[in-house]
Order: structure tokens, then sequence, then C-alpha cells
């Protein structure tokens, strides 16, 4: 998928009309953009941590089309990871000193094993809490081209993603005994609750439904719920509803159209991301974001590593080249980000993937490219 990408990156200029007279014809898809406005005066610094898995692979695909795109941000990369000997206090406080003072990061999946090792809290978990990444936003939204058994999905997940069952306490009381404590707070329950909010109004929803299990959960998921209510009546304008976890996630089966926003703690929030991933393609097709109030962390929606398919060039990298999308969005670099989104969903829509073009036939349109005129190259 991604050659086709960078194929659209790089033939979204008018030099396509002196190419179209070569041997190798070009389907009339490939339509010339608006004239982009002026390039940034300056080039936006990113932390990049590639992660595990197919991890470093999509992110070469991010760097390759960045670069045929002529994107003005430059990556400043960290090799993170618990499971290839590349993980360290120090190696952490380095990617979280980068982070702060880039305050953007695109990153994949850094895998957390499930031995105990004397430290509860994974490096995933560490980043987020140590910059405050308490939102974490998933856009599900169909893609045309892929085959789904639900089309036209347009809902948002957000996940409160600093508390909850991922707090890493635990302790054995007695023998045998495991005893692990969720920790709900009115603070940061009513900040999730507000960013949902304000998140539905900025992007003109009409509905927010608030996931819970407060059933069973009377003090914990009760006090969720109790904020979200409270910071409801703040938006008149905006339709609220509360669903429990386990109906939530039948209903998003059987009929997700009746879904808008979708707000709620830590661990229901991983959960229902997989689950809605599946919906539109999988988890290597629905981009996601993380913020704090100074910071935005991108990566995909539906985090796996993915690990069995490395080095096959198989793993699917709309997941990653949209968040970077949106990423480029973030930055106020819009011409940019449409002109990515773009070639991902038109790569997808006509089905330009895989050995469609092979790489011999890249190198040779980016050669082409490369030997034009300046005034014939679209100015970026």
């Amino acid at each position: 998928i991604w050659q086709g990408v960078l194929m659209f990156v790089v033939l979204s200029g008018p030099w396509l009309q002196k190419l179209s007279s070569r041997s190798f014809t070009m389907s009339a898809c490939f339509c010339t953009p608006e004239a982009p406005p002026a390039r940034a005066d300056s080039t936006f610094r990113v932390t990049m941590v590639p992660g595990d898995g197919v991890g470093p692979e999509l992110m070469t695909a991010v760097k390759e089309v960045f670069k045929a795109g002529n994107v003005p941000v430059e990556f400043e990369e960290f090799h993170l990871s618990e499971v290839q000997n590349m993980a360290s206090e120090e190696k952490l406080d380095q990617v979280l000193a980068s982070m702060k003072n880039n305050r953007v990061a695109i990153k994949g999946k850094i895998h957390t094993p499930m031995e105990y090792k004397g430290e509860l809290a994974s490096y995933e978990m560490s980043l987020r809490r140590k910059l405050d990444l308490f939102a974490n936003v998933v856009h599900v939204n169909s893609l045309p081209g892929y085959s789904t058994r639900h089309n036209n999905l347009d809902l948002v997940i957000i996940r409160e993603q600093t508390e909850g069952e991922y707090s890493s306490l635990e302790h054995e009381s007695v023998k045998g005994v495991i005893e692990c404590l969720k920790i709900i707070t009115r603070e940061k329950s009513r900040r999730i609750a507000k960013f949902a909010f304000d998140y539905a109004t900025k992007k003109g929803r009409s509905k927010v439904t608030a996931v819970h299990k407060a059933n069973i959960m009377k003090l914990g998921d009760g006090l969720f719920l109790q904020n979200c209510a409270e910071v409801a009546e703040l938006y008149p304008k905006i339709k609220y509803e509360n669903m429990i976890i386990d109906n939530c996630c039948m209903q998003l089966v059987q009929n997700p159209y009746q879904f808008d926003v979708l707000v709620m703690p830590n661990l229901y929030g991983n959960i229902i991301d997989n689950l809605a991933a599946g919906l539109v393609g999988g988890a290597g097709v629905v981009p996601g974001e993380s913020y704090s109030s100074e910071y935005a962390v991108f990566e995909t929606g539906a985090r796996h590593p993915f690990a069995q398919a490395v080095g096959r060039n198989i793993a699917n990298p709309t997941a990653m080249l949209l968040s970077a999308a949106n990423m480029l969005r973030h930055l106020s670099l819009e011409y940019h980000s449409q002109m990515v989104s773009e070639a991902v969903k038109r790569v997808i829509k006509q089905g330009k993937v895989q050995h469609s073009y092979n790489k011999s036939v890249l190198k040779w349109l980016l050669n082409c490219y490369m030997n034009l005129a300046p005034s014939q190259k679209t100015p970026f």
C-alpha cells in the first residue's frame, strides 16, 4: 500500500503531463491538486519511536512518503523496546526529554512482555503517565475499497488512559491471592468527560455515550458515570446517554451506526478500540492519537505489534500513514496532511496495493521527478 501511496504523493503535480508522454501509461485518476500554500518557513522536529514488531517497517513507509512529498518534518528517532534488549531507564528518559522538547511524537507499539520482572508498569504506561497523556482518541471511519460487513461507519472512541485497571497497583496479600487495584478519581473522570464533550462540540458531533460497568463496580465506575452526567449538563446541545460495556460490545457488532462519540475508562477503551477497528478492516486501518495539555502522540488506534509479519512486507501501513497525516494537521500543515490522507484513500479505493507497482517502476518514477526542472515540479 505504501508504495502506491508514495506514487500518488509523487504524482500529485503538473509534471504528470510530461510523464504521460512516455511509454508507461497512467490512470486518469491522478488528478492535479490545487496549488498548495506557501511552504512552512521552518522544519518541524518530531520524536519517532518505531516500537516493536512491524513498527519499524511502518515508520519506513512514513519516512519514504514524507520524503517524496517534501514534508517539512525532521524525525528524531529512538529505538525503545522491552523485548529486544533496547530498554533502560536512561533510554526512557531520553525519549521523554525528546517528546517534551518537540511536543509532538509518532510512535509504534512498544510490546509489553507478560513476565513479571520486578516492575509492573510497562514502558508504554510510563510514557503516558509521565507526559500525562490522559486522552486517547480513535476515529473509526470506513474506507471505500475495504470490504466489510458495515459500511459508512463514522464514530469516535475517547479513552481515559492514565488510571483505571492500568494503575499497576497489584500485590499478593496472602499466598495464592492477588489483589489488583482499579483507580478511578473524580478529577480525571471529569477531565476526560469534558474532553469528550469539547471534542464533540468542536467536530460538530451530536451525541456522547458514556460506557461503564457501574451496575457491578458501583463506586468506581459509578463515580466515572456521575462525572460524565454532571459534565453533560454543561453541554445541552449534545445528546447524552450511557451504556454498560457488555451491551455496548453487542450493539457495536449489531448496529454501530447508533454511536457518535463514546467516552470510557481505560480498559474498556482498549477493548472497544480493537473491536471497532475490526468493523472497518482490522488493526492496520484505524489511526489514533493521545493528548495531554501540552503534548500529542500519534499512533495506530488498535495497538498490535504483529510480530509474526516482520520482514514479510505484508503489514498494512494504512493506520500509521493516516496517523502521520493527522499529525501533520496538528502541526498546521494542512496541505501536506490532505496530500498524504487522500493518497492513502485513493490507493485503497482503487486497489493499488502490494504488487500493482514494483520497486523498479517506483524508482523510475522518482528519477523522472528528480530530473525535471524546478518549474515543472509541484511546489509542495
